[in-house]
């Protein structure tokens, strides 16, 4: 099996790059079909407008409903193709990119992703994740290539919540561990090969930086500033965090973090707040080295991340419920088995309670 990295075509970061939008996708298209919640359409549609004056480029609008399901995607294909729009660029949060990414596979168009917010590695990704129209995961759907383009500024990222600045931190922090698996087991990724000497670098890396910068970025965020540390994380989050786990694979932490989907009580936090806990739980299932367990739980704890089912709203574990996520996170269309030894539910339940447990266990003694 060939070594195989992937990214995106283009990768614009910096204060102030979503004015120059129309700018950047000339090479692309001339009449963008802009995929943006309601909220955030307020946000971004004026500085978008000064560089379409100047490029003389036709903005559409389409409104994104709130999940990345195959309903959801089948309406902005019809959509997409009523409008004569020739690019897709999706505005806002992980599940837009993601839609806004199968939208363009299936309608044959480019594609630029431009997150408003630093909360999840989608945007480099070749890569979207379906869920129903409740948002319980369904599949996975590989992309044959990754976006034209992703764009990055970091003027608005500095002033969204810093809440999901750390859920981005969070789905970051899986990147190295799960990569590291995969590498002990010799399992493909997400591009159909095997990581390389780059992309291990570059989930190691990831780590690196949450571990040097996350606690300042959060700081900045809160203040709502953009510094030097908040640009690195920004990078790891997204561009880092990306690049490493489709060119590395994934493993347990992210197979957790989908069965925990099921669980109604975790409908309302972040896909990087779940992954946290799935990577504590990755840990303790492979019984990490003491040192190794404590920086990951110090860091979470640190940045407000969930170290305990608590803190994912499970505030009663009930067993047959908590026993139905780890049957779901070791099923076969999942990411269970890049593990380097083989993995049953019942060793995932009792992962997530000792992670739990050790959760409590740091807490108290802060």
């Amino acid at each position: 099996m060939a070594n195989i990295i992937g990214s995106p075509e283009r990768y614009v970061q910096g204060r102030g790059v979503l004015g120059e939008l129309c700018k950047h996708i000339q090479s692309m298209g001339k009449t963008p079909f802009i995929l943006v919640s309601e909220s955030g359409k307020g946000r971004v549609e004026k500085p978008i407008s000064k560089g379409a004056v100047e490029f003389d480029t036709k903005l559409t609008y389409a409104t994104f409903r709130g999940e990345c399901s195959r309903n959801e995607i089948d309406r902005l294909i019809k959509a997409y193709k009523e409008s004569a729009c020739d690019v897709i660029v999706g505005i806002g949060g992980g599940k837009i990119h993601d839609t806004a990414k199968a939208v363009a596979f299936y309608a044959g168009a480019p594609v630029v992703i431009v997150p408003t917010i630093a909360g999840t590695d989608a945007p480099c990704s070749a890569l979207s994740v379906i869920y129903s129209d409740e948002g319980v995961f369904e599949e996975y759907l590989f992309l044959p290539r990754n976006p034209n383009m992703v764009l990055v500024d970091t003027d608005i990222i500095s002033k969204a919540p810093a809440r999901l600045l750390v859920s981005g931190m969070g789905d970051a922090l899986a990147t190295y561990f799960e990569a590291r698996a995969c590498k002990q087991s010799d399992s493909g990724n997400f591009i159909g090969g095997q990581y390389t000497v780059t992309s291990m670098a570059i989930a190691k890396l990831c780590y690196d930086t949450l571990i040097s910068d996350g606690v300042k970025a959060l700081v900045s965020v809160r203040e709502g500033v953009c510094t030097k540390a908040l640009e690195h994380i920004v990078e790891a989050n997204t561009y880092l965090s990306g690049i490493g786990f489709e060119s590395c694979g994934i493993a347990a932490a992210h197979a957790i973090h989908n069965g925990l989907t099921a669980i109604p009580e975790t409908h309302h936090y972040y896909h990087g707040e779940k992954v946290a806990f799935g990577t504590l739980t990755q840990l303790v299932l492979e019984n990490s080295d003491l040192k190794e367990l404590e920086e990951v739980m110090n860091f979470c704890l640190d940045t407000g991340l969930p170290t305990t089912l608590a803190d994912l709203g499970i505030t009663e574990i009930k067993p047959n419920e908590l026993m139905q996520a780890a049957e779901l996170a070791c099923g076969p269309n999942d990411t269970m088995g890049n593990m380097p030894f083989a993995v049953t539910p019942q060793m995932v339940y009792d992962s997530m309670i000792a992670a739990d447990a050790l959760g409590r266990h740091y807490k108290s003694k802060r």
